[in-house]
């Protein structure tokens, strides 16, 4: 394909990444503006996305998204498995913070350890693949309450923060850090959760590993189609 080719498709793809959740049709002036091209390309993408189902034209002449995407959409999901790509990420994970990775889902009033990598350091914590624990302690359990919609000041600051950190609830000589991961619809899927031993991972460590935790949590919600929410009250990474 020529460089002209390729920059017309990137045109047609930027024309359906400005519409939002928000948006049940846009005109072709918003279209424009959102994307930053002249009307008359807009109209002349617009025209070629309508004719293979990306966009629909309205009686209007407002667009709105086709049925094409939603097809896509159905055949990402109907041959997606998290086995494909979330392990991998755990381990750059693993790599760079040298502790033990879980992603946790929630399985009625359980956790259940879907993906695990251990720590590269002699002592860790043991956690393996199909392990269940109760959702009511440990740090990825109060992530999967927090965000399936439980109540209380509690879960409104791990939501407005979004991590959960636990020292000594599940066993009394570990500790550990999660966030959450979303998929389309902010749909939650599981819980990220970094742990090891208590005595390595205090609470002032575990908070200065929460940068690293949202920036794989958010690769991981970005694959899965979701959109990394605004994070308040973040605790600074430490510089030294």
């Amino acid at each position: 394909m020529s460089s002209e080719g390729v920059a017309s498709v990137e045109r047609a793809l930027t024309i359906l990444d400005v519409f939002t959740d928000r948006d049940k049709s846009l005109t072709l002036t918003e279209i424009s503006k959102r994307a930053g091209f002249y009307k008359s390309t807009t109209l002349r993408l617009a025209e070629s996305l309508e004719k293979f189902g990306y966009l629909r034209r309205l009686d209007d002449g407002a667009y709105r998204l086709g049925p094409k995407p939603l097809y896509l959409g159905s055949l990402y999901q109907k041959h997606f498995s998290t086995s494909d790509f979330v392990p991998q990420i755990m381990r750059r994970m693993s790599e760079e913070i040298r502790e033990g990775i879980s992603f946790f889902v929630r399985d009625d009033d359980r956790r259940v350890c879907l993906h695990r990598v251990d720590s590269p350091r002699a002592i860790r914590d043991a956690i393996h693949e199909g392990d269940a624990f109760p959702l009511n302690n440990g740090a990825s359990g109060h992530v999967l309450l927090a965000f399936s919609g439980l109540s209380g000041a509690k879960y409104d600051q791990i939501r407005d923060r979004c991590y959960a950190m636990s020292l000594g609830e599940r066993d009394p000589e570990t500790a550990a850090v999660a966030c959450p991961v979303f998929a389309v619809q902010q749909r939650l899927v599981g819980a990220l959760s970094v742990s090891g031993p208590k005595y390595r991972l205090d609470e002032k460590t575990l908070e200065a590993m929460v940068p690293t935790l949202h920036k794989f949590a958010a690769e991981l919600t970005q694959l899965l189609g979701g959109a990394w929410p605004e994070v308040r009250g973040l605790p600074k990474a430490q510089t030294a």
